[in-house]
C-alpha cells in the first residue's frame, strides 16, 4: 500500500487535519507543531490529540510527521540562536510525546563560515543533550540541497552528525528528492546507484521517510525550489520508479509541493494509479 501524505495545516486541530487527509486520499501527513518561523506554540488538546489516536486506530493512518521551525539552527555560529533553537526543540519533542506514532524531520542546519566541521560538532552536541532515553519520537535529518553553508547537502555529512550521537537508535533519515536532486545525487539517471551509496554510508535502515518533491532547477543547482510532481526536472517517470522502488516503495512519501489541498489531492491521485499494488 503507498503510504502518501501532504504538508497540512492543523490551526483546524489534529483530528480535523486527520479528516482532511483522509478526504484527498491521503493515509498520513505533515505538519507544523508550531508556526515555521518559531514562537510559542498553542497548547495541545487532549480532547483533539485522543480523536486524533482514535482515527488512526480506526484507519490506514498509521504515522505522522512534524517539521521543525525552519528558523532552528543548532549549528549557528551564535550563542543565542543556538540556544533558541534548542528550546523550541526541546519544547516541541516534549509535546510531540503525547501524540501517536509521529516522528519529527529537522533541516539540520547552516555553519554560516564556520565550516561543516564545526557546524556538525554542533549539531551533535544538542542532539546529545536533546534526546531522552523514554522520548517516543524519533528525529530525522532531512537531505538539504546544498545552498549557501547548509550542512546536509552530502550523504556524509549526515552521516557525521548521527555517529557523534551517543543515542543514535532515535534518530533517521528523511530524503527529500528535491534537495538531493538539487545537491548533486542524480535520482534521475541513476536511482539504484544512489541508493546504494546512501546505504553504504549511512544505511537505508536509518530512511524513515521520503518528502516527495519534484524540482524547478534540477540536478546540481543547489537552489532548493520544489516543483509539482511531473512538472519540474525531476519529472513524472523518475517520481514513478521513486515510489515503486523495491527498497522505497514502503516508507512513508510527504508532498511538500506547491499546491492547495486540491492541488495535493489530484497529485495524491496521480501517484496511487501510477503504484502498482
Amino acid at each position: 500500500m503507498l503510504t502518501i501524505g501532504a504538508h497540512l495545516s492543523i490551526t483546524k486541530g489534529f483530528e480535523n487535519i486527520g479528516l482532511e487527509s483522509l478526504s484527498i486520499d491521503a493515509n498520513t501527513f505533515q505538519f507544523f507543531p508550531r508556526n515555521p518561523r518559531g514562537g510559542k506554540a498553542k497548547p495541545l488538546d487532549s480532547t483533539d490529540v485522543g480523536a486524533l489516536e482514535e482515527l488512526m486506530a480506526n484507519t490506514t493512518m498509521d504515522v505522522i510527521l512534524a517539521h521543525a521551525p525552519y528558523v532552528i539552527n543548532l549549528a549557528s555560529k551564535s550563542e543565542k540562536t543556538r540556544n533558541n533553537a534548542y528550546e523550541l526543540f526541546e519544547d516541541d519533542l516534549r509535546r510531540l510525546d503525547n501524540l501517536p506514532n509521529n516522528m519529527y524531520n529537522f533541516h539540520p542546519g547552516s555553519h554560516v563560515q564556520q565550516g561543516p566541521e564545526k557546524g556538525i560538532e554542533l549539531i551533535s552536541e544538542s542532539l546529545n543533550k536533546l534526546i531522552r532515553e523514554d522520548m517516543k519520537t524519533t528525529i530525522l535529518l532531512e537531505t538539504m540541497a546544498g545552498k549557501g553553508t547548509e550542512i546536509g547537502r552530502t550523504f556524509e555529512e549526515i552521516q557525521s552528525i548521527i555517529e557523534n550521537v551517543e543515542m543514535d537508535e532515535k534518530l533517521g533519515v528523511c530524503l527529500d528528492t528535491c534537495h538531493v536532486y538539487d545537491g548533486g545525487y542524480d535520482i534521475v539517471g541513476d536511482l539504484d546507484g544512489v541508493i546504494d551509496e546512501f546505504d553504504s554510508i549511512i544505511g537505508l535502515d536509518r530512511l524513515k521517510a521520503i518528502h516527495l518533491n519534484d524540482s524547478k532547477y534540477g540536478l546540481n543547482s543547489h537552489k532548493d525550489r520544489h516543483e509539482k510532481i511531473g512538472q519540474g526536472e525531476i519529472g513524472l517517470e523518475a517520481i514513478t520508479n521513486i515510489i515503486n522502488h523495491e527498497k522505497l516503495r514502503d516508507l512513508p512519501f510527504f508532498l511538500e509541493t506547491p499546491n492547495d489541498v486540491e492541488g495535493y489531492k489530484e497529485e495524491i491521485k496521480l501517484l496511487r494509479e501510477l503504484y502498482e499494488y
